[in-house]
């Protein structure tokens, strides 16, 4: 349940003109400063009254934290009101944020890179991994005779620019010791790349959970690349920086957070709840969802200089490739001010 990377339930992640829909409520905000992002939350959420907040959250509808809150019986546990707002994908979420129209939200590795690389002002607020590594996958269609990442040279692959799973791929083709340019890149939202896949318009997909799962066993795909070896294992909480210089806003990120990051460990210790409850969120069957929970679980972890050097790592990667144009310093972009929302640390 990436949302990065994950935890979209329709389409692909696109950098360029996705659009917003759907709202509802139910909790929210607090805040300080985007370096200083917030003096330290616990305390803030302490000193403020945050009954009177309201948190605009970008979401991924069905597969993200609303989906999940609600799941794990904590969307009650929220002492402020939600504005929430759903997305197609996580680099629009990171647009509203630069925009002003949202507060914080759930995305992969890769859409921070490519907002930093474009001067916007959010920051990473909260971290997640995958401990099996990135699910994230390359699939080609049943029956293909694509059985290697070598033989994508010279193939069409529906991929999701400024998603994760751009960076899955570029990983995958490094391994190959293909670039980007040897292979004709489709750049689709989900739901049109699940379409060109089904139809057999492109080659391969690289796509995150539960799309993967989804057309493993409804179409009989199959998996070429997934895992440690590719990608990053790596999901992300980013926040606008004006959100975070704000100290009720920033209080309330700071509580979000620590609510969520609860939820998220539910949901690793109960795959069949999560993946039941995802199912009814997403319109798809269990026989999907339980295989995607079980797989693609996130345990949040607090953001370290280890996890920034792999984020700037992933960053010289892109831009090496030619798809970000500076290879920015990713430090300006993350806070460690809301590291205490992680249980135990």
């Amino acid at each position: 349940m990436r949302s990065r990377r994950k935890f979209l339930v329709l389409p692909v992640l696109i950098l360029s003109g996705l659009t917003a829909a759907a709202c509802s409520s139910s909790g929210s905000s607090s805040s300080s400063s985007p370096a200083a992002a917030g003096t330290s939350a616990a305390a803030s959420a302490g000193a403020v009254d945050l009954s009177s907040v309201t948190l605009n959250v970008g979401d991924q509808k069905g597969t993200g934290a609303e989906a999940l809150l609600e799941a794990a019986g904590m969307l009650k546990d929220l002492p402020f009101k939600v504005n929430w707002t759903d997305f197609t994908s996580g680099p629009p979420i990171l647009e509203a944020e630069a925009a002003g129209s949202v507060d914080v939200g759930g995305v992969g590795d890769v859409p921070p890179v490519f907002a930093a690389s474009g001067n916007e002002a959010v920051v990473i607020v909260g971290a997640r991994q995958v401990p099996g590594g990135d699910q994230d996958a390359i699939v080609v269609p049943k029956g293909s005779s694509i059985t290697s990442l070598s033989q994508l040279k010279g193939k069409k692959i529906a991929y999701g620019s400024g998603s994760s799973g751009n960076y899955m791929l570029l990983t995958a083709l490094s391994k190959a010791t293909l670039t980007t340019k040897q292979v004709d890149l489709v750049n689709l939202q989900p739901a049109e790349a699940l379409a060109a896949f089904t139809s057999g318009a492109v080659d391969a997909w690289a796509i995150w959970p539960p799309y993967v799962q989804q057309v493993v066993a409804q179409d009989g795909a199959k998996v070429i690349a997934v895992g440690a070896d590719y990608g990053t294992p790596y999901d992300f909480e980013v926040a606008s920086k004006a959100a975070v210089a704000n100290p009720q806003k920033a209080a309330a990120i700071q509580d979000y957070l620590t609510v969520l990051d609860k939820a998220y460990v539910w949901a690793e210790a109960h795959p069949d709840s999560w993946g039941a409850d995802w199912a009814t969120a997403a319109g798809l069957p269990t026989s999907v969802t339980d295989v995607a929970a079980k797989v693609d679980g996130t345990t949040p972890i607090t953001i370290t200089s280890t996890l920034t050097s792999a984020l700037q790592t992933m960053t010289t990667n892109l831009y090496k490739a030619g798809l970000i144009p500076s290879d920015v310093n990713m430090s300006g972009y993350v806070t460690t001010k809301f590291n205490s929302s992680v249980s135990g640390s």
